[in-house]
């Protein structure tokens, strides 16, 4: 923190206006030594040429200094914007680096931020994933996460937490109070309404987490059974090689649509046999490994398949407990129904044609419905899987402490069970948290930023 770090915080390449940002105790002296001039006004735009350390000019541009506190790190922070070209832009940096600026790491900018307490961990992270986000919705829930949303309602558990565990603590140390919180009914009033908003919460941050990673699927069944078809269907496009010689599809192809806003990675894999072939083998190999990390597995069946071999098939698919879902493909020329039908051994079952796009909007509706996930959903914003585990965390010492109160009257218990949800609740934010998963989140940022 004692470094001055500097970094273009534009992206690689060729603009129209490229950034260099620099921040720390002495941003300004090695600016103006860039500038041979001092910045007379802080938070003002001001027009002025660029030099390297031998006096030749490098740019012309727009200079703006912050003054710490009040910038976006919490320390002196100084941005030159010059012309985006990827030559000039480094030369300043050189620039910078040679006045006594270090390089900054990834994500170093927020980091000092997160550090200075300008933002908790839950914005820090959002600023990565909006400008990670890949569809309007999940922009809008993770600015909605930047401005603080998710963290106030994380303060609000926390508040609620803190304030059951006090009162029963207090009628614990203070006898002569004479608060019975076992038979006024009141602790347990607010512990129950603490668990169902809970609820409520992990409801949308699960939301937020599939705006952010998106659904695996998985695209799984016999050489020519339709799958790239399918896979063709989902991208409007010709992403897959469609033939009728079985093994067409050797390694495995991916495609990245949005359902109703929800991102999905379509996977298509190599149909899977018994093959001497090297090559499809290691598809098969590679099949297998996506099927175990897909969110759904989508079984594609030819509908004229006899009842011995879809049982048999979807037998053999079982073995990698994955949610599956059988589409019974060329519907169009079995003349089967076109849509949902009975569920087999718990699976739901769709009829579809995936080379005639028939019953494709309904399973694009089945996929959405599998994942809980909501067009437009109010007050949505962006998560992390860490966010869903830590709230789950808090969560189950609520409910064990609710058990300890309403079975055992351990008002004890369940002070020390509201302690532990409390701790978890502030990983979220980052009021209690590791520096190893501070190091693993912001390495992960872009540089500059």
């Amino acid at each position: 923190m004692s470094d001055t770090i500097a970094a273009i915080a534009t992206p690689t390449g060729n603009g129209g206006i490229g950034v260099l940002r620099l921040s720390g105790v002495n941003a300004q002296s090695i600016a103006e030594a860039i500038l041979k001039s001092p910045i007379k006004t802080p938070r003002m735009a001001h027009l002025m040429p660029f030099f390297d350390p031998e006096g030749q000019m490098l740019d012309e541009g727009i200079v703006i200094q912050f003054v710490a506190p009040n910038s976006f790190t919490g320390e002196h922070v100084v941005e030159l914007q010059g012309h985006g070209g990827a030559v000039v832009m480094n030369m300043l940096l050189k620039s910078a680096v040679h006045f006594g600026a270090r390089l900054a790491n990834p994500g170093e900018f927020s980091e000092r931020a997160f550090l200075n307490d300008k933002i908790d961990l839950a914005q820090a992270e959002a600023i990565s994933d909006l400008i990670e986000s890949g569809s309007e919705m999940a922009a809008r829930s993770a600015l909605r996460s930047l401005q603080g949303d998710f963290s106030k309602i994380v303060h609000e558990l926390v508040e609620q937490v803190i304030y059951i565990r006090m009162y029963v603590e207090s009628a614990i140390d203070f006898p002569e109070e004479e608060i019975d919180f076992l038979s006024d009914g009141k602790v347990q009033a607010l512990v129950e309404a603490l668990l169902l908003k809970f609820e409520q919460v992990l409801e949308k941050a699960k939301q937020g987490k599939v705006l952010r990673d998106g659904m695996v699927v998985v695209l799984a069944g016999k050489p020519n059974a339709g799958k790239s078809s399918l896979l063709n269907a989902f991208s409007g496009d010709e992403t897959a090689i469609v033939t009728d010689i079985p093994g067409t599809t050797r390694d495995v192809l991916k495609e990245y649509i949005h359902i109703d806003g929800m991102p999905v990675h379509i996977i298509d894999t190599a149909g899977i046999r018994k093959s001497d072939n090297v090559i499809e083998q290691e598809g098969i190999r590679r099949a297998i490994d996506a099927i175990k990390k897909s969110d759904r597995l989508l079984l594609l069946i030819d509908d004229k398949a006899s009842e011995k071999e879809l049982m048999d098939e979807v037998n053999e698919f079982k073995q990698y407990q994955v949610p599956m879902t059988i589409l019974r493909n060329k519907a169009d020329l079995s003349q089967g129904a076109i849509g949902c039908r009975e569920d087999v051994l718990a699976c739901p079952v769709f009829g579809l044609s995936a080379k005639q796009q028939q019953g494709i909007d309904e399973l694009k509706k089945h996929l959405t419905t599998c994942m809980g996930f909501h067009a437009n959903a109010d007050g949505s914003f962006i998560a992390r899987q860490r966010h869903i585990d830590a709230l789950t965390k808090a969560q189950k010492y609520v409910a064990e402490g609710f058990e300890q109160l309403v079975q055992y009257q351990a008002g004890e218990l369940l002070a020390a069970d509201f302690q532990e949800a409390q701790h978890a609740l502030s990983m979220i934010t980052g009021e209690f948290t590791a520096d190893d998963l501070l190091g693993e989140i912001f390495s992960r940022f872009c540089i500059g930023k």
